[in-house]
């Protein structure tokens, strides 16, 4: 059946968030986008005392990686892990999620193996009930798998460029046997094989500016937007900057995510960071730094459930309300990703709405593209003829 052909739905009596505010009304869903009025087969379902929000829009969440990686050296298919994600993404209200797909020089679970496994399952798997993309965070030493990046984002495969550069940062731990161990198990390496590849890998530093440099060619030639990630100084991001990556993602310091900000641009941080009080690394805390206007971005990073709970974390802390919280997981993500369909619930806006119970917060149900993807049983007694 095709959308335009479907009877639409027409989502009564909540407290719906429109041009900033929360207020009791109606929403109306119609060939997959927001509808000035329901159609006469719609079918209708009530809302009361249920917030009715744009859908959620991760731009970076790689919480599928414990589907496909439970347990270190322990494995399952990419199909069966991304139904699992899929499954997990709905119930957190997020309507568009970017899979941060980590093309690394490690083997096993970041390696270009994986990533050829994942876009060959992405392929099969669609249309799957969600609006699922990719975001490519490449690591920059690895320049084994170049190629496969530059065909993947001519093909279109490709739908965020993410620059990464861990490997300075392995290089410093490898001395220390914890940490080397964490890599190698990862890896399914033992300790002393990660150290040989690792110190193989750093051997071609020279030439990554060169192949940094044709990744960024890339994805402005298909019209993909570009992050840095983990910018440590000023002039990481002033580098970044030069390449055309707009998007600054989880600065290491408040003079980073000021100078982009000065600059116009996009600044992500994770939502656990702000769930949990504060960065695991002990980097910067982001909920202060989202209320002063220097933080504009949360992503659920690698747990899918923060997303949701985290603009309700800022409204606890009283210095933004909800609505105003939301545009951080909605409609500026969104926006710095190029979607300009989707964060509103205005007529001919994308169909993508989440209704949430505010005491958990949980998601009830979730509609993508005008659909039912997500109805959990307190949303499918709420049905009515």
């Amino acid at each position: 059946m095709r959308k335009a052909d479907t009877p639409g739905w027409h989502i009564t009596s909540g407290e719906v968030l429109r041009d900033g505010a929360l207020a009791t009304g109606e929403v109306a869903l119609a060939g997959g986008a927001i509808a000035a009025a329901p159609p006469t087969s719609a079918r209708q379902i009530d809302a009361t005392g249920l917030l009715v929000m744009p859908g959620l829009v991760d731009i970076h969440g790689d919480a599928h990686e414990r589907a496909l990686q439970p347990r270190p050296g322990i494995g399952f298919p990419p199909a069966l892990a991304l139904r699992d994600t899929a499954a997990q993404i709905l119930a957190s209200g997020i309507t568009t999620a970017f899979l941060g797909v980590t093309l690394s020089w490690e083997p096993g679970l970041r390696s270009l193996g994986m990533w050829r496994a994942l876009m060959a399952a992405l392929d099969e798997a669609r249309p799957v009930p969600l609006d699922l993309r990719v975001h490519c965070r490449f690591e920059a030493d690895n320049l084994d798998a170049l190629d496969d990046a530059l065909a993947d984002i001519a093909a279109g495969r490709v739908h965020l460029l993410g620059f990464n550069d861990h490997t300075p940062s392995i290089l410093t731990k490898l001395g220390n046997a914890k940490e080397l161990a964490k890599y190698a198990g990862r890896a399914g390496l033992s300790p002393e094989e990660f150290r040989t590849l690792a110190e193989r890998i750093a051997a071609r530093r020279a030439e990554v500016p060169a192949a940094r440099a044709r990744l960024a060619a890339a994805a402005a030639a298909a019209g993909i937007p570009m992050l840095s990630h983990d910018d440590a100084t000023l002039e990481d991001r002033a580098l970044y900057r030069s390449l055309g990556a707009r998007l600054c993602e989880f600065p290491m310091a408040e003079p980073v995510a000021a100078d982009a900000r000065a600059h116009g641009e996009a600044v992500v941080m994770g939502a656990p960071n702000v769930v949990r009080g504060g960065s695991h690394l002990g980097w910067a805390s982001a909920a202060p730094l989202a209320e002063r206007g220097l933080v504009t971005i949360l992503a659920s990073d690698y747990h899918w459930p923060a997303l949701l709970e985290a603009p309700f974390a800022m409204a606890r802390r009283g210095r933004m309300g909800l609505a105003e919280a939301w545009s951080l997981v909605s409609d500026n993500p969104a926006a710095a990703a190029g979607l300009t369909d989707r964060g509103a619930l205005h007529p001919g806006m994308r169909g993508d709405v989440v209704l949430i119970d505010p005491d958990g917060p949980r998601v009830l149900a979730c509609f993508v593209a005008g659909e039912a993807a997500f109805l959990a049983g307190d949303a499918i007694a709420r049905l009515r003829p």
